[in-house]
């Protein structure tokens, strides 16, 4: 069992546990997804790793309530635990693989809307101990909504901007109206933007990123639902191509996800009549897996 050692609610329907998984924390990076189950008929529920400890050897997880399986976990109380807890999976940031000189020369913009903030904080976090500083945007709705605005404020400091649609506090509007601030008020200049959240805020994200040529990664964790590739729930075209947001990413180059075929494909899987269709018109490219049964090809 992998005890729940902390639980937060941090908003309406939004928690924080942090997870006792010594085999995890001891290898993950900033950008990998765990997939936890409750029991042994459980279903697979893949979540992006929002913070780790190696030395306590625990994974904090952030959730959201959306269906039967996260309201189950949002029963458990610290002390219980989960039957699976499996990882890490899917690809680091990209930011782990490059080299410290470079990194310390680039410009970084991170932007973090609704439970996207709890992805992005691991990446802040894990550049602030590199000793470079990232400009750090985190919008939602309305305050209520806001997560981990202390925690980002704590590593990001003055570069940490917030923003609600509803202008119930911080700057007004989405975050694409503070990338338009900060890039043709302020005069900031970024050669990279990490993008995490709802599909369609990161959508218009790299709309607004791509009219200033700053180049943009997005992590699609929000389309995953069996984390292996096997359902294909996550089949997403990037640039012409077939892809699987569990197997090759999470993280993609933004400008050249297909994100109006992504939404769509989205709503259809939702249904099982939708499922049918697509498992039929899509074929042998309907899921990806492990690569060996064709489904990739």
């Amino acid at each position: 069992m992998f005890e729940i050692l902390r639980k937060k609610k941090l908003a309406e329907k939004i928690w924080e546990m942090i997870i006792k998984a010594p085999r995890v924390a001891k290898v993950c990076e900033p950008g990998e997804f765990i997939i936890v189950r409750i029991d042994e008929k459980g279903e697979r529920i893949p979540l992006t790793i929002c913070d780790y400890n190696r030395n306590c050897g625990t994974v904090t997880i952030v959730f959201q309530e959306t269906g039967a399986s996260t309201t189950r976990m949002k029963d458990l109380e610290e002390g219980d635990g989960f039957a699976d807890f499996v990882g890490p999976l899917g690809k680091p940031s990209e930011l782990i693989g490059m080299p410290e000189e470079e990194l310390r020369r680039m410009n970084i913009l991170f932007v973090a809307g609704g439970v996207g903030a709890a992805p992005v904080y691991p990446q802040v976090k894990w550049l602030n101990e590199q000793g470079v500083h990232a400009d750090v945007i985190i919008g939602s709705r309305n305050r209520e909504l806001l997560i981990l605005e202390d925690e980002m404020r704590e590593i990001a400091g003055e570069n940490l901007f917030v923003c609600t649609d509803d202008a119930s506090y911080g700057m007004k509007g989405p975050v694409t109206a503070v990338i338009d601030e900060l890039v043709q008020n302020r005069g900031k200049k970024y050669d990279l933007c990490i993008a995490i959240g709802p599909m369609i805020m990161m959508k218009f994200t790299c709309l607004t990123t791509k009219k200033y040529d700053i180049p943009t990664v997005v992590s699609m964790n929000p389309i995953m639902v069996d984390g292996t590739g096997m359902c294909g729930a996550c089949r997403l075209i990037v640039d012409g191509q077939v892809k699987f947001a569990c197997v090759d990413g999470p993280e993609f180059d933004g400008h050249k996800v297909d994100f109006d075929a992504a939404m769509k494909r989205q709503q259809q899987y939702k249904t099982e009549e939708g499922r049918a269709m697509l498992k039929l018109s899509e074929g042998n490219m309907h899921h990806g897996g492990c690569g060996n049964c064709g489904g990739d090809r």
